[in-house]
């Protein structure tokens, strides 16, 4: 038992912060689970156009609102993936043409199929996609979630506008941290009319209504503005408006920190105000900082998603999860294709993991503690 103890004893003691901080975290379960969770969606949006299974651009009128499909493993006891086919039916009432699923034709499956072109990484052109069909028909497909009402296939929509919704959270996050830890850093190192001035400008900015703030910014775009230009855009008036909060925190902490005797000796030593900053007081509350910065991912997530939804933030043909969510505005639409409420699965499933992510490494961020 001695020696056991010991050896951790030792451990413990040769240890780096980096290697203490990774063994608490992982003592949080739920923590290391969400990490995962984020790390699965990071690496769908990476690559969203292989796992899409066809066209997200793609309309057919004939393929408007098909219900969700399975695909079966098994055909009489083999191993034959495969989807039913579909037959239209018309509806006596609205003598509208509906597809349903006909268990009589099987469309087989298959892996690292030929479809739609794009460039893996924005910079390989392929056309190679994960799931594809062999030999299907007219407006046979898979459709995983079904198809909205201009018949684009809701999976592949789903899984492109999970790469533009977490780009633009990372974006915006990045962008707002690097404003909130150097303005806020000057100002409480620096103090005087420089602290007063960003305060100042922190009171203004926060001041500001947020709905009429969005509604102007989105009459101030131009419709002339192409995907990425809109793209950009949100994403640097975001980070704008963000950056406040983490400002006045770090603000406060650097008011603590400047009399302390490690920054009064950096300062005696001859380091630079840039080092002192970087090297010396804010790895001093970086657990703050992490905290503040898991909070803030999925503010700038449910930002996004929220202005797209109102329609102030990405516009078609941008595809978002707020831009999904717009079909499901439709209360009499959604009655018939409750499948297009599925855009707020993934958008409940990485808040709540960036959450519990954030508290595990806030908490290992101190293992001492």
């Amino acid at each position: 038992m001695t020696a056991v103890s010991l050896t951790t004893d030792d451990r413990l003691a040769e240890a780096t912060q980096l290697q203490l901080t990774w063994w608490r975290f992982r003592r949080h379960r739920l923590a290391v689970i969400s990490l995962l969770i984020v790390g699965l969606f990071y690496l769908g949006a990476i690559f969203a156009d292989f796992l899409a299974v066809s066209d997200p651009h793609a309309t057919d009128a004939r393929r408007s609102f098909i219900p969700p499909q399975g695909i079966a493993l098994f055909d009489n006891g083999a191993f034959r993936p495969h989807v039913s086919g579909l037959k239209g039916v018309r509806d006596p009432k609205t003598f509208k043409l509906v597809y349903t699923p006909d268990p009589a034709r099987k469309v087989p499956v298959a892996l690292f199929v030929h479809g739609y072109p794009y460039q893996l990484f924005g910079l390989i052109p392929t056309d190679r996609h994960l799931l594809g069909i062999e030999g299907g028909q007219g407006v046979e497909g898979i459709f995983l979630l079904g198809t909205d009402q201009l018949g684009r296939d809701l999976w592949s929509r789903l899984v492109v506008a999970t790469r533009i919704s977490l780009s633009i959270g990372l974006a915006g996050v990045t962008l707002s941290l690097m404003l909130g830890i150097l303005l806020g850093g000057i100002s409480g190192l620096y103090g005087g009319a420089v602290d007063t001035l960003i305060q100042r400008l922190i009171e203004v900015v926060r001041s500001i209504p947020t709905i009429p703030l969005w509604m102007g910014l989105a009459a101030a775009l131009p419709n002339t503005w192409s995907v990425t230009q809109v793209y950009f855009a949100i994403t640097l008036i975001i980070s704008l408006v963000s950056w406040t909060e983490l400002a006045r925190v770090t603000r406060g902490r650097f008011l603590a920190l400047r009399e302390e005797d490690f920054v009064i000796a950096a300062e005696l030593a001859g380091a630079g105000q840039m080092r002192i900053i970087l090297r010396h007081m804010l790895p001093s509350f970086a657990s703050h900082i992490i905290a503040a910065t898991s909070l803030a991912l999925p503010v700038m997530i449910v930002s996004e998603t929220s202005l797209s939804f109102l329609g102030l933030g990405l516009r078609p043909p941008a595809i978002s999860w707020g831009i999904l969510l717009q079909d499901a505005q439709n209360v009499q639409v959604l009655a018939g294709a409750p499948w297009l409420l599925s855009a707020a699965v993934p958008v409940i499933l990485v808040i709540l993991a960036f959450n519990f992510l954030g508290d595990g490494v806030r908490d290992a961020a101190d293992p001492y503690g």
